[in-house]
This record gives structure tokens, C-alpha cells and sequence, in this order.
């Protein structure tokens, strides 16, 4: 019986160890899973995650500015280019020949320009010179109407001087041929002398000689006069014509102005044909399509042979250095979020992570921005948390390698505490 009791004691005891241990294994394993707890809870509260976010990037699209034949494409699909590689060239000769013809348009008027300014002062100069001489022939043929006036009025004074001695001579020599036939009549009858008598008819004579020259100088006053009034006329007719060159030298002034019109023309002119060369160059260089930034080709749509538009896109270029992350973050979880706090980001392609920071928030959320946002037309509401994108940078040295792909999943975490 002792021995039976000995057994069931040590039993016992066993059994109440065995209970204690576990009990303390328990407790213990209970404490540290409270404190997993808390820990994970602490954690959870120190960071705010979301697997809604990729990375980000901008996509260059490379396009034609000409209208041309594709010669050459330099690059292929996932290719990698630097900044400046040729990617395509177009046929250059149209591009040439408008080139040269611009040229010589603009040559053709810089012609008509340099013309035009040279005009200007030569015409200035022939109206001014015309004005003065037109001027000084109106002087010379007034004086000389003047003194043509002054001769028609003396030859009109001599003929009539001239028209009087011929009354006078004609009474003269009709009494002189009275004398002589009175004077017949007694030389036959011996009551004068025959010297009387020849005296009378010598006088006779004279008076009829005196008749006709005087009838001659009134013949001569009348072709004197006749004479002064052509000179008349023709000074009147210089006059008039030196009127109507002073009046065309008067247009001068307007003249000059319309041909200085016609230069300031051919400037603007030179100026647009000037233009039309700078253009004709740029769609020459605009041929050879270069690259704009370093990165990876993508989407490229052209092959040797093509005919492309201006603006038609013939492939992408995916910079791979300037990459960011876009996260959509819960609205609830923005509450402690702010720009510049640090950002944990889980890769889901690699097995690393990437150091970062918050850059900014978007204006509005994704469903506002989308392209077609959700309207509540039945005014029936259910309320959806919205996710705002959040915009983060990435620390300097972490993309070096350049193995982030815009596209790519990834899971940040932001330190809020």
C-alpha cells in the first residue's frame, strides 16, 4: 500500500509539473502574441499601404511636322536611343527645290526693292528740277507775250498812223489831179505857161506816189500786226503749256509718296519672301527626325517606303530617368498623409525596394478624372470610398539601373508617424 501511494504521489506530482509547464508555455506563447499584435498593430498604425499603384512615367510621341516619303527608319521596337539618334528621314529633294525657289523669290525681291529705293530719289529730284524749269518757261513766255502785246500795239498805232497818211496822200492827190485837169484847160488856152502846167503834173504824180507808198506802209503795219498776234498767240500757247507742266510737276510730292509706297511694298515683300526661305529651311531639317529624349522605342508604326502626314505618329520613346510612382490612396488613409514624408515600395517584378517620397496630390479623385465620370441620375446613393492618386518621387540613386517600367505594380508604404 506504501508503495502504491509512493507511485500515485510521484504521479501526481508529474502531472501538476507538466500542467505548469504548459501553462507557462502558454502564457508565454499568449504574452508574445499579444505583443505581435501590438507590434503589428503599432505598425499598422505608423504606416499607410496600398496595392493599387504602378509606376509611372512620360511617353514621348514622335510624329512628322512634314508631309513626306519615309527614306530610312533607323530604330526598332524596344531599341534604346539617346538624346539626338536619328529615328527617321524623309525624302529631301521636294523640300530642296522649294527651298531653292524661295531663294530665288526672295533674290527677285530684293531686286525690285533695291529698284524701287533708288527711284525714289531720282524722281524726287527730276520733279523738283521739272517744277523749276516749268516755272522759269512760264517767266520767259509771259515776258515775251508781254512783249508781243507791246509790238501788236505799236504795229496797230503804225497802221493806223499809216491808214491816216493814206487819206491824207489820196486827198492830196485828188486835188493834184484836179489841179492838172484845171490846169489842161488853160494850157490850151495860153492863160498859164506850160511850167505851171507840168508843174501840177509832177505834183499830181508825187501825190499818187506818196498813195501808194502809203498804202504800202498800211499793207506792212497789217502784216506787222498780223505778225504780232501770232507772236501773241504762240506766247500764250507757252504760257499754257507752262501752266500745264507746273501743274504735272505739282504731282511730284505724290508721286514721290507713291513710289515710296511701292518701296515700302517691296520691303514687306523681301520680309515675307525672307520668311518663306526660313520656313522652306525648317521643313528641309524637319526630314531627319532625331530623337528628343534618351529612352526605350516603343509602338513604332513606320517603314521605309511610307508616305506619313504632318502630325501622323510613327512611334514612342519611354524615358526611363525620369519615372515616378502613382498610388491610389483610400481618401480615409489621407488624413495623416502629407507631401514630402518617406515611402517604402515594394516591387512586384523584383524582389527589392525602392526608397521614396510623397511629391503631391492629385486635384480630384480617379472617378472624376476619368473619362467618363459616374453621375447619380436615378438618385439612388451608395457610398463608395474614393481613391485619390498620390504622386511619388523616387530618392536620387535608386532608378540608376533604369529596371522600373512604367506599368509596373508595385506596393508603397508610407511612414505617417
Amino acid at each position: 500500500m506504501a508503495v502504491e501511494q509512493e507511485v500515485h504521489t510521484v504521479v501526481r506530482t508529474r502531472t501538476s509539473a507538466r500542467t505548469i509547464v504548459f501553462r507557462i508555455v502558454f502564457v508565454i506563447i499568449l504574452g508574445a502574441a499579444a505583443a505581435a499584435g501590438y507590434l503589428y498593430w503599432k505598425d499598422s498604425q505608423r504606416f499607410e499601404t496600398t496595392d493599387d499603384a504602378q509606376v509611372d512615367g512620360q511617353i514621348y510621341t514622335i510624329s512628322s511636322r512634314v508631309t513626306g516619303h519615309v527614306l530610312q527608319v533607323a530604330v526598332e521596337d524596344e531599341q534604346a536611343v539617346k538624346a539626338g539618334d536619328v529615328l527617321v528621314k524623309l525624302d529631301p529633294k521636294d523640300f530642296e527645290i522649294a527651298l531653292e525657289k524661295a531663294k530665288a523669290d526672295l533674290a527677285d525681291a530684293m531686286a525690285s526693292l533695291n529698284s524701287s529705293r533708288t527711284d525714289v530719289p531720282i524722281l524726287s529730284a527730276t520733279t523738283s528740277s521739272t517744277l523749276l524749269g516749268a516755272r522759269s518757261a512760264k517767266a520767259d513766255a509771259e515776258a515775251a507775250m508781254a512783249a508781243a502785246k507791246q509790238q501788236l500795239s505799236a504795229a496797230r498805232a503804225r497802221l493806223e498812223t499809216a491808214e491816216a497818211n493814206v487819206r491824207v496822200a489820196i486827198a492830196n492827190d485828188t486835188r493834184a489831179a484836179q489841179d492838172v485837169a484845171r490846169y489842161k484847160v488853160l494850157v490850151d488856152k495860153d492863160e498859164i505857161s506850160k511850167q505851171v502846167y507840168d508843174q501840177a503834173v509832177s505834183a499830181e504824180v508825187a501825190a499818187r506816189a506818196t498813195v501808194d507808198a502809203q498804202k504800202a506802209q498800211v499793207n506792212e503795219a497789217r502784216d506787222n500786226i498780223s505778225a504780232a498776234e501770232k507772236s501773241v498767240e504762240q506766247a500764250r500757247a507757252r504760257v499754257a503749256q507752262a501752266d500745264a507742266q507746273i501743274q504735272a510737276a505739282m504731282t511730284g510730292p505724290q508721286q514721290v509718296k507713291a513710289q515710296e509706297a511701292r518701296a515700302q511694298s517691296a520691303a514687306a515683300k523681301v520680309e515675307q519672301y525672307k520668311t518663306a526661305v526660313e520656313q522652306a529651311e525648317l521643313n528641309l531639317q524637319y526630314t531627319t527626325i532625331y530623337a528628343p529624349v534618351s529612352g526605350v522605342v516603343g509602338k513604332k508604326n513606320v517603314e521605309p517606303g511610307n508616305n506619313v502626314s504632318a502630325g501622323q505618329q510613327l512611334m514612342a520613346i519611354v524615358p526611363l530617368e525620369s519615372v515616378w510612382i502613382t498610388a491610389n490612396f483610400k481618401e480615409t488613409q489621407l488624413r495623416r498623409m502629407k507631401p514630402g514624408q518617406p515611402v517604402t515600395i515594394k516591387v512586384d517584378a523584383y524582389d527589392r525596394e525602392y526608397k521614396g517620397h510623397i511629391l503631391r496630390f492629385a486635384g480630384a479623385s480617379g472617378a472624376r478624372m476619368s473619362l467618363l465620370p459616374p453621375e447619380n441620375a436615378t438618385g439612388n446613393f451608395v457610398k463608395v470610398v474614393q481613391r485619390i492618386p498620390v504622386r511619388i518621387g523616387l530618392d536620387p540613386g535608386q532608378n540608376d539601373d533604369h529596371l522600373l517600367r512604367p506599368g509596373m505594380s508595385v506596393a508603397p508604404a508610407v511612414e505617417v508617424q
